[in-house]
């Protein structure tokens, strides 16, 4: 019977009416936390180190391409890896994407280059784009809706604790100078390699669902429409502030952009059921309005999580490590608002509540943001730090329940999936987006804030000191700014009269990018108020999937 009509392409070829027992859905739960612990962790580590890596790379000003290579390929892939999923099965492209993973890890610890960085995270990225959406995926086949929520929590539980040991696991690593001959940072990566391998091991021994094998079309053709419309975009998103926005190179990249999303819609609506993202899946009131949400979604977290760290080591001048503990308030948050709903949602059935909380939170905490300055209290920070983070747990796992309840047990791959690569599409915009608007507004932010600084008796007194000889001559040249595009760190051991008019700049240029989440997230108040309720309280699947003998 073919995947796409109607029929879960994972069910048992024997107990047809058995549904898993407790314990073997924990079984099978124990590979999939691991496989989903691992792309978490590297998205938290990262996001904490990349300061330090990029300034010993010199290239602070092309960190994003650090991260958005990665969101690229993990977006391009997600769909693809759901719709294989539905066809053959999901182990062996579990397996794989575990894999390729750690095969990217290990090229990411050789990087000598920013460039060389983007395009080995571009691999890891090939690879991440299954973690997250083949285990919620497996998660829709072997759980009934209403306990969804409730196993979905120990999933959470794993993006929570990754969210606590991530940021102190990288400020860790990247406060060091060298770790068994190698690089303090490099081990960030590194560190992934026998997580990995755990993962493989557990992954192998207790995912043991049968499945007979479906050979359907493979939408390639959609794969490489979707690529095309995708990278010149998000490539203009990160060079346009260098190119100029209307320069002949991004005029090029709308317009092949414009022609890969088009090409895109074109051959799905002619793949039809065999589509890489069915477009009868958003026709679904429910599925349509939650990935637009999702979008939104994405790009207020990435370009939250991008910013924070930065502000916190640059203008706040904390250590990796301390950074990483700074940000445990919003990992609170975040868990908080996570158990909180799924325990609510186990019990009620409800999710749509927390849509219309957790939007507004999200909203209000980036602009309070906005009004965050070179000297804000620590402590205030961290409190709007965590109503942020109790916005995100409020939204992420409702969304991810409604849009699976509203698919049919055949579509439950390609319709995580769905939920999974609209998140990472406002993610990697947003990431590409926000730092590209960011290292645009630093250089005019900093030189209005020297112009008042030189004004004050303070910062005379400072550039008449012998010992600041040498960088009152290269301001005087103009080239400290461009140094300080390269490689932040000079701040560390500057005079503190001199570096204020450069921290000043730095939080004046993140309030502009927090200006411009809070409204997008306002966009994200109004389509969650659109995303309709529906009744968890449905039967498993007819025939639910065993362990294999």
């Amino acid at each position: 019977m073919s995947a796409t009509s109607g029929t879960a392409p994972d069910l048992p070829t024997a107990a047809p009416h058995t549904q898993l027992s407790h314990r073997q859905i924990v079984s099978i739960l124990t590979g999939l936390m691991l496989g989903m612990f691992l792309a978490a962790l590297d998205q938290t580590i990262v996001a904490t180190s990349i300061r330090t890596i990029a300034d010993d790379l010199q290239g602070l000003d092309r960190q994003a391409w650090a991260t958005t290579a990665y969101l690229i390929t993990s977006t391009i892939v997600t769909p693809l890896y759901g719709k294989l999923s539905d066809i053959y099965g999901r182990k062996p492209f579990f397996l794989a994407a575990i894999s390729i993973f750690i095969a990217g890890s290990v090229l990411c610890t050789f990087a000598g280059s920013m460039t060389e960085l983007a395009a080995f995270r571009a691999v890891q990225g090939l690879g991440a784009g299954g973690l997250f959406s083949l285990a919620l995926a497996i998660i829709g086949d072997i759980v009934p809706p209403m306990e969804r929520a409730k196993y979905q929590g120990y999933f959470l539980a794993v993006f929570g604790t990754s969210s606590v040991l991530g940021p102190v696991i990288g400020g860790f690593f990247a406060g060091m100078p060298s770790l068994l001959g190698i690089a303090g940072w490099r081990w960030v990566f590194l560190v992934n390699v026998p997580v990995g391998l755990l993962a493989l091991v557990v992954v192998m021994r207790t995912l043991r669902l049968r499945h007979t094998r479906q050979d359907h079309r493979v939408d390639w053709w959609g794969a490489v429409a979707l690529s095309l419309g995708l990278v010149p975009l998000l490539l203009v998103a990160e060079q346009g502030r260098e190119w100029g926005w209307t320069a002949t190179s991004s005029l090029a990249c709308y317009a092949i952009g414009a022609f890969g999303i088009a090409a895109f819609v074109l051959i799905e609506r002619w793949m039809g059921a065999e589509a890489l993202l069915p477009m009868r899946l958003f026709t679904n009131r429910t599925i349509g309005i939650s990935s637009l949400a999702s979008t939104v979604l994405g790009m207020a977290l990435f370009g939250g999580i991008a910013c924070l760290p930065l502000y916190l080591q640059i203008v706040k001048g904390s250590s990796p490590t301390m950074a990483g503990l700074q940000l445990l308030p919003l990992t609170l948050g975040i868990m908080s608002g996570s158990v909180i709903s799924g325990q609510t949602i186990s019990r009620t059935g409800k999710y749509r509540v927390f849509l219309r909380i957790g939007a507004p939170l999200i909203a209000l905490a980036l602009f309070v943001f906005h009004y965050v300055a070179w000297d804000t209290p620590l402590w205030q920070i961290m409190i709007v730090s965590t109503v942020f983070g109790l916005g995100m747990g409020f939204m992420m796992q409702p969304l991810m329940l409604a849009v699976q309840s509203a698919a049919g047990p055949g579509d439950m791959g390609i319709a995580t999936a769905s939920a999974t690569f609209t998140r990472q599409i406002g993610g990697t915009a947003g990431t590409a987006l926000f730092l590209s608007i960011l290292f645009a507004a630093l250089p005019n932010r900093i030189a209005e804030a020297l112009d008042t600084a030189r004004a004050t008796p303070d910062f005379q007194a400072a550039l008449a000191d012998p010992a600041n000889a040498e960088f009152v001559q290269q301001l005087q040249t103009g080239a400290v700014g461009d140094t300080l595009l390269k490689d932040s760190s000079i701040l560390n051991a500057l005079d503190p009269r001199l570096a204020q008019p450069f921290l000043q700049g730095f939080a004046e240029a993140m309030d502009r990018v927090f200006l411009v989440a809070a409204c997008v997230m306002v966009l994200g108040v109004v389509i969650t108020w659109l995303i309709p309720q529906i009744s968890l309280r449905r039967p498993a699947p007819r025939e639910a999937p065993v362990i294999a003998e």
